[in-house]
């Protein structure tokens, strides 16, 4: 089983072995070629925990002291704020929607009940930002991003995720209550703020009435000295009720507004795939550069070489004749001659290997005209014969036609290394939208797919194209190789 590690440690990826579900051949020597799931760190030993909230953390280090830090002023300041940004929301999304049913009868209404279902986005994301003034850690936008994206593919986007919907949630559920208590909160500060200082209004309103309680007058500055330690009392109270409230809107903001475990992953997953996929396509074209380069410089090179030597032989039979006679016979024993028609059969040797190769790395005849012409050429130059029987309406999607054909080309070589095999058959159709292609052998069987990476490579090929590869070769044969893969490329 092989493992890696995308670059920043985020997801851990195992590609597993060629095998059944057990993990071995089965009784019909049936091997499913796939890739293992994709997953977070640490998803399959144990949940992740929640960071804790900053404002309980400091409450349960200095609970004496918690109401004298600067802890618990941003607690009041994040509650009266949010607050008033609940109000303004709760007026605005109930007027949005009064005039949206009243105006839906004649279809004017409509984008205005889309703005109100759309209006959890706009609120979440003020919100996250407000969690700064309490939270060092800063809840991640749950939205994927969408560049380059069309309104419409924005606004369908938007609508699909879950995240937006949770966000609504957010502003319409959760949101009401938590503004009531953060109301009731600031009521409570702002009466103990002003008994506290009672002793003070009295003394600055005398000789006036003033009264604390209907109906009992206070007499001086020190008969409100009671209601000043209530005061404080109220502000004691205040400053644990709004630590407590503020980690409610925490945790919920987290809960509602922040992305969670499984959208996390599943971003990963279409990072990962995006990432194999940009390989892939970066793999593929380095393999036609290097085609190009091949056959344009050194297999050039190479025919000119063989040309030059032919000259060489034909200059050197020339003098050795004399210029009269055969000149074929007269130069036959010359060492020099020898040598250089040996150098050019070595060029010719050399230039026909190069030819091979480059029709390997990525053959042109697949280029020009498609899968069927290029797995024809392949069978011809085979050494066991190949019937080819491929009925295709035309040509497929280019990431589609050349992992066919590698998968082919393959199959054919490892029948021709280990099989034994006396004929090879090649059945290629499309149905439902899927290329199915079957390569099958008459050979002993028995193959192993998992002892070599080849198949191990298309398959990791074919996952990406969304189709599957299995091996299916019992002991005696035959061996059977089959090809599934959507031709939406």
């Amino acid at each position: 089983m092989g493992t890696g590690r995308a670059a920043g440690g985020g997801v851990d990826v195992r590609i597993s072995d060629v095998r059944t579900d057990d993990g071995r051949l089965d009784d019909a020597g049936t091997a499913d070629v796939r890739t293992a799931d994709v997953r977070p760190d640490g998803a399959a030993d144990a949940p992740r925990a929640a960071p804790a909230v900053a404002v309980q953390a400091a409450l349960r280090a200095r609970p004496l002291r918690f109401p004298f830090t600067r802890d618990s002023l941003r607690c009041w300041a994040y509650l009266a704020g949010g607050s008033l940004l609940g109000l303004v929301v709760a007026v605005l999304l109930a007027a949005l929607a009064l005039i949206g049913l009243g105006l839906s009868v004649v279809g004017v209404g409509l984008p205005l009940l889309l703005a109100v279902a759309l209006s959890g986005r706009p609120v979440g994301a003020l919100e996250r930002r407000r969690l700064r003034l309490v939270e060092p850690s800063p809840v991640p936008d749950p939205h994927r991003a969408l560049p380059g994206a069309g309104r419409r593919a924005r606004l369908r986007t938007r609508l699909r995720e879950r995240a937006t919907w949770r966000e609504l949630a957010h502003t319409l559920l959760v949101g009401p209550p938590l503004t009531a208590a953060g109301l009731g909160l600031t009521a409570l500060l702002l009466f103990s703020a002003a008994l506290v200082v009672s002793p003070l209004v009295v003394w600055a309103l005398a000789p006036e009435t003033v009264m604390l309680i209907p109906g009992h007058a206070v007499p001086g500055p020190l008969y409100a000295l009671p209601a000043t330690a209530v005061g404080l009392a109220g502000l004691l109270l205040g400053s644990y009720a709004g630590a407590l409230l503020t980690t409610a809107h925490v945790r919920l903001a987290r809960l509602l507004l922040g992305p969670r475990e499984e959208d996390l992953g599943r971003e990963r997953v279409v990072e990962l795939t995006r990432s194999r996929a940009r390989l892939v396509d970066a793999f593929e074209a380095e393999r036609r550069r290097i085609e190009r380069d091949l056959h344009d410089g050194a297999q050039q090179q190479l025919v000119a070489l063989a040309m030059t030597l032919g000259l060489a032989a034909h200059e050197l039979r020339e003098r050795g004749a004399g210029g009269a006679g055969d000149p074929g016979a007269a130069g036959a024993d010359d060492p020099a001659l020898a040598l250089v028609d040996r150098a050019r059969g070595e060029a010719r040797r050399a230039l026909e290997q190069l030819r091979g190769l480059v029709r390997g790395i990525h053959p042109q005849v697949l280029t020009d005209h498609g899968l069927a012409a290029a797995v024809s050429e392949v069978a011809l130059r085979h050494p066991i014969p190949v019937e080819v029987d491929l009925d295709l309406p035309g040509r497929l999607p280019g990431p589609v036609e050349s992992t066919a054909y590698f998968t082919v080309t393959e199959a054919l070589t490892n029948a021709a290394k280990h099989s034994g095999a006396a004929a090879i058959t090649v059945h290629g159709r499309i149905a439902d939208g899927r290329l199915v292609l079957e390569v099958t052998d008459d050979g002993r069987g028995g193959a192993d797919p998992a002892a070599g990476a080849g198949l191990q490579g298309l398959a990791d090929r074919v996952a990406i194209l969304r189709g599957r590869l299995m091996v299916t070769s019992p002991t005696g044969g035959p061996t059977r190789l089959r090809l599934e893969v959507p031709c939406s490329g």
